[in-house]
């Protein structure tokens, strides 16, 4: 259907204040999202302190390895069910689910019961994120889509520093259930406020066969009415087609360095959000100050995405994304000697400007290498085979923390940045292969006077 002139001029400018609500309401969501991941970490010492529940530290990575699996098979299996739902339900179901997830380890009596919880949320969990990263860059004004996503993600941030605060002031005179009871909040706030105001995906509609309405949500944005090829393919053929096209000359090999990428990035913000504050406090720093650790690593994460964002866009995502992984290596080689108490916190803060917006640089670059009809699918795996690294990270430091080397998870996070500065770095270099393979080789002419004209 094309747009007439008389409904172009009553379009509004696709700006950020046009696109406002919606980047505001998945950033309530995705802060929500924060302050979930970042609970556990924040009371994990005062639940390893509770002689009625039984967790240990080796039992307190796996459950956080449970938590990051329930991630895993949220982000792999998001997708599917969108062309069911939608996006805005589905939305409205991941923040229900963590939700009811919280409630279940507030009242979990052992740690079975517990990590049932958080294996619940994490199916939650690993929904949301690819969804509102694809709803952001959807109605993201042209140009600005690492900027936007640098925006949405400062909530996970804010989230983070949430959840410390709670692990702060309430967990030591209430107890720790209480701020699990907390994480109940999303499903009271968020919940009405999405499905009361947040619009569906035009490309979803479109896909869905619903083209009128695609075209007045795009239209009510200001954003251009989707095509056919921009609207992802709807069904299970189309979901594996969407897979298929993953790999398609120009960005096989890219594919899997984004993959590689994405796993040391999620390996580090999910062992860092999970482990900081013991890890610290095995390094001798008092309880309240390793607490604390996790609020200033968070504060340093809002700044770095909003540094990140505005610079990626200027000198793209893979640049700055390769450059931050290799600062957060130093910063995690730095915290693994034991300094005053002021250099610290500082060193964390910076550490934080980095850790947390390598990753979300990765999904930025994402934008230059698949098309607007794999974008989403190229987020959604992106974000799912890096889940494997969210899994194996809380896993393996606390392997480490069980057998009292809790210094080498400062060592195994260095190396995940110097892994991921390598793998984002060439994926530019594994573009132009795929570009240059799709090339054919010049016709050879057949005869001397054969013309060249036009080649």
């Amino acid at each position: 259907m094309n747009q007439s002139p008389a409904s172009a001029a009553l379009r509004p400018p696709h700006t950020f204040r046009t696109v406002f609500p919606v980047l505001a309401l998945c950033w309530l969501a995705v802060f929500f999202d924060g302050m979930d991941v970042n609970i556990y970490g924040a009371v994990m010492p005062h639940m390893l302190d509770d002689p009625g529940l039984g967790l240990t530290p080796a039992i307190a990575g796996t459950i956080g390895s449970w938590t990051t699996f329930g991630m895993l098979i949220g982000a792999l299996t998001a997708g599917n069910l969108t062309d069911w739902l939608g996006r805005r339900l589905m939305l409205v179901a991941s923040v229900t689910l963590f939700s009811v997830g919280s409630a279940i380890c507030a009242m979990a009596g052992g740690v079975g019961l517990f990590g049932f919880g958080r294996f619940f949320s994490g199916l939650g969990l690993g929904g949301l994120m690819p969804l509102c990263l694809a709803m952001v860059m959807e109605f993201a004004p042209p140009r600005r889509a690492a900027l936007t996503t640098g925006l949405l993600m400062t909530s996970y941030h804010f989230g983070g520093m949430a959840a410390t605060g709670l692990g702060l002031t309430l967990a030591p005179a209430a107890g720790w259930r209480w701020v699990f009871w907390a994480g109940v909040l999303p499903a009271l706030i968020a919940v009405p406020l999405l499905l009361a105001l947040l619009p569906e995906s035009p490309g979803v509609l479109l896909a869905r066969g619903e083209r009128d309405k695609a075209d007045a949500v795009a239209d009510r944005y200001g954003l251009p009415r989707p095509t056919a090829v921009a609207a992802p393919a709807a069904g299970a053929k189309g979901r594996l087609a969407a897979v298929r096209a993953l790999f398609r000359p120009e960005s096989r090999w890219a594919t899997p360095l984004l993959w590689l990428a994405s796993f040391c990035g999620l390996l580090l913000v999910y062992g860092v959000s999970t482990w900081l504050p013991q890890m610290m406090r095995a390094e001798g720093y008092g309880l309240s100050s390793s607490v604390s650790f996790l609020m200033v690593i968070n504060a340093g994460g809002i700044v770095g995405l909003l540094i990140a964002g505005r610079t990626a866009d200027k000198f793209g995502a893979v640049r700055v994304s390769a450059i931050w992984f290799v600062l957060t290596a130093a910063g995690a080689l730095l915290l693994k000697a034991h300094l005053p108490l002021g250099v610290t916190y500082a060193v964390v803060a910076v550490t934080g400007v980095w850790l947390f917006s390598a990753q979300v640089m990765v999904y930025a670059a994402t934008n230059s290498v698949y098309r607007d009809s794999e974008r989403a699918a190229g987020l959604g795996w992106v974000t799912g085979v890096g889940r494997t690294g969210a899994v194996v990270g809380p896993w393996l430091i606390g392997s480490l923390a069980s057998n009292g080397n809790q210094s080498w998870g400062f060592t195994t996070f260095a190396l995940a940045g110097l892994v991921g500065a390598v793998a984002i770095a060439l994926v530019p270099l594994a573009r132009r292969i795929g570009r240059s393979d799709t090339q054919s080789p010049a016709p050879v002419a057949a005869t001397t006077g054969a013309s060249t004209s036009g080649a």
